[in-house]
């Protein structure tokens, strides 16, 4: 019964000590959460304040920098900006789409696109016509093989543009089905009757241009030439008459004698010397006529020259 009693009591101390000790956490734990809250409280206004002081130390560098920046700015030539052209709009399709005459003058005519509307893909793959060895050294320009001739690839290109079904044919058969190079073959076998009369109208006016070009550079050669020579005879005439006057004066003076200038007169000492030429001058003209010693002495002067 002591024993129980004893039990008794110490439990029930431990119970009112396990009491007591909870309190005492509880409130150290209140007094600690409530110093951390004030703690943090304080460290948050300080904070914030710090924070407000840096940004208005920033305001005021960055104000000062751009004051700076403006001063120097303002001290600086501001070079003159030439005005940006224009930009022309791009040509809308509308623009860009040939004009009927041209769609006319390469086959493309109402009665053609007849003839291709009733066409079907079966047209084209089941066309007895045998593959040929591909030519890897052949161009594609504008989706249009360059084996074809001039008006040809015109026509193609022209034709994939205006004619959709045969656009639509070529996209879904080439290369799956059959090569390019063989589905315009097969195309422009197909259409030969409708196209062939306007690439032979074609290739005719082109001829005819060339050889109009041709007649026209002839005449400008011809023209050209013509100028040359006339140039060349204007530039020998004047030198045939200076070499006759230069002969007719080389022959006065032989016949005539060069007389001296007229200032100058004969010296005292040669008068004998002329009389003596004059006395034989009336002794030969007794003998011999004066006629015939001119006509002498210009035939002798003539076979010199």
């Amino acid at each position: 019964m002591d024993l129980w009693e004893r039990a008794r009591s110490f439990a029930g101390e431990a119970a009112k000590r396990s009491q007591e000790l909870s309190l005492e956490a509880a409130k150290r734990s209140s007094v600690l959460v409530s110093e951390t809250a004030k703690k943090s409280k304080e460290i948050f206004s300080e904070t914030a304040i710090k924070s407000r002081e840096m940004a208005a130390e920033a305001t005021k560098q960055a104000d000062l920098l751009a004051g700076q920046i403006m001063h120097l700015a303002s001290d600086i030539p501001v070079p003159s900006i030439p005005p940006i052209p224009a930009i022309s709009p791009l040509p809308s399709a509308a623009e860009s789409e040939p004009d009927a005459a041209e769609l006319e003058r390469y086959g493309i005519t109402e009665d053609l696109r007849a003839f291709v509307n009733g066409m079907t893909i079966s047209t084209f793959r089941d066309f007895p016509l045998q593959d040929e060895p591909e030519m890897s050294d052949v161009p594609t320009v504008s989706n249009v093989r360059q084996d074809l001739n001039e008006w040809q690839a015109r026509h193609a290109t022209l034709v994939l543009s205006a004619v959709k079904e045969i656009s639509k044919f070529r996209y879904e058969l080439c290369p799956r089905y059959m090569k390019e190079r063989k589905f315009w073959r097969v195309y422009f076998l197909l259409v030969n009757n409708y196209v062939t009369p306007y690439e032979t109208k074609y290739f005719e006016e082109l001829k005819v241009k060339a050889e109009e070009e041709k007649m026209v550079a002839q005449k400008e050669i011809s023209q050209t030439s013509q100028a040359t020579t006339s140039e060349e005879k204007d530039t020998k005439v004047p030198s045939k008459t200076s070499t006759s006057s230069n002969r007719e004066q080389d022959l006065d003076v032989f016949l005539l004698g060069d007389l001296g200038s007229d200032d100058e007169g004969p010296d005292a000492g040669d008068d004998d010397e002329l009389d003596d030429d004059f006395d034989k001058i009336d002794g030969a003209s007794v003998s011999t006529p004066a006629s015939c010693k001119i006509d002498t002495v210009t035939s002798q002067f003539i076979r010199w020259y």
